[in-house]
């Protein structure tokens, strides 16, 4: 591989939204050249890339086209072409995280049966074809109320998602294939971003914990630390480390997990590449998700995850009730707290729960933290 911070090198990232533009700001720290092929025109990474490609992620001419000239091909989203990607590497691209790994994340179906396969503890499933499938377990008495149905591809930020608590929750059922969970008793959901580099080092940021919107059922507040003991966080990170392993893994996984009100985990899902639950990273920790991600995957030195200040993460969602031309209301006083930092990713319009943003609050008080937090939720609204 060329030397990556060097005039000629060439980084091909799969997707220009949020994470594009954060990851290829970081990137422009380093002075690598990072090349974006998204299907927005004006994605949010466009202002902060070298150079970006109108196109279709999912296209398999588009993505094998886009990754002729490139040194090392990632994403910033996992919904892409796989084939196209599979294909490169078959040619001598470096594809990182690989298409193994990519292939069996993008599937949740797969992806159970990975942990299930290797020990890796998560809750029972079950796989099917349609929702009439599911229908004829439940009156079998193979599946049981209450549970969660997934679709095995797809879905993001809460859609793909059923959460069937009675039979009155039948008609909430999504078709298409899909992995059926048994419900966890939950007690906490906490996540952790954990990197491998291509030398193998292996190193995990501390885990956060998440509090989802009931409505949308995507993360809101993200607390940096988690509430959690000694021990829990110990197999936490034992955890995380050994999905890195057993999948050989070279990049950014985030790793969701579920503490139920025994204190036993489970794994939830993982993702790989830069994630929601990192974002604290930028200002409460050492080294930033996305700048570890860079070192991952250019073969460099992994950096510190030790934090900096304690932080919240809020997420700047899309008012509901409003859609079109974006207004970031209350912002201006927002600005004034101590220790807030503001990313506003660029999106052109609104919708109700759409990302919009995030903001990251930093303080030496933890519970401080958290009031300027619930404050900037009341005070900031995104409307059109």
């Amino acid at each position: 591989m060329k030397q990556p911070i060097s005039s000629n090198f060439k980084l091909g990232i799969l997707g220009g939204g949020q994470l594009g533009k954060m990851l290829t700001t970081a990137a422009s720290k380093l002075d690598v050249a990072t090349y974006v092929l998204d299907p927005a025109i004006g994605c949010p990474a466009t202002n902060t890339c070298t150079e970006v490609t109108t196109g279709d992620f999912n296209d398999y001419d588009t993505v094998y086209q886009f990754g002729q000239d490139k040194d090392v091909i990632t994403v910033e989203i996992e919904r892409v072409n796989i084939d196209a990607l599979r294909k490169l590497e078959e040619e001598g691209k470096q594809v990182l995280p690989t298409t193994h790994s990519l292939s069996i994340i993008k599937d949740k179906g797969l992806q159970k049966q990975f942990y299930k396969d290797n020990n890796i503890a998560t809750s029972s499933f079950e796989l099917f074809e349609t929702t009439d499938d599911i229908k004829a377990a439940i009156d079998n008495g193979s599946v049981s109320f209450p549970f969660v149905q997934k679709l095995r591809t797809g879905g993001y930020d809460g859609r793909g998602v059923a959460v069937i608590k009675s039979a009155d929750d039948l008609k909430l059922l999504l078709e298409g294939k899909s992995v059926v969970e048994q419900m966890v008793d939950i007690h906490k959901e906490v996540a952790v971003i954990v990197a491998r580099n291509t030398k193998g080092e292996t190193k995990c940021f501390p885990a956060v914990e998440m509090e989802f919107n009931p409505v949308a059922n995507l993360v809101e507040f993200l607390f940096s630390p988690a509430a959690i003991s000694e021990a829990e966080a110990n197999e936490v990170e034992t955890l995380s480390r050994s999905i890195v392993e057993h999948l050989d893994f070279v990049g950014l996984l985030a790793v969701e997990l579920f503490i139920d009100k025994q204190g036993k985990l489970y794994v939830n899902e993982v993702a790989p590449r830069p994630h929601n639950s990192g974002h604290q990273t930028i200002e409460g920790n050492l080294t930033s998700q996305y700048e570890q991600h860079l070192r991952a995957i250019l073969g460099y030195p992994l950096g510190s995850t030790k934090i900096t200040l304690p932080s919240v993460m809020i997420n700047i969602l899309g008012a509901e009730g409003y859609e079109g031309n974006v207004i970031y209301d209350g912002i201006e006083e927002c600005m004034n707290m101590e220790g807030a930092n503001f990313h506003i990713y660029g999106k052109k319009e609104t919708k109700p729960f759409r990302k919009m943003g995030h903001a990251t609050i930093v303080d030496e008080d933890l519970e401080s933290a958290k009031k300027k937090a619930r404050y900037i939720q009341q005070q900031l609204k995104v409307i059109a």
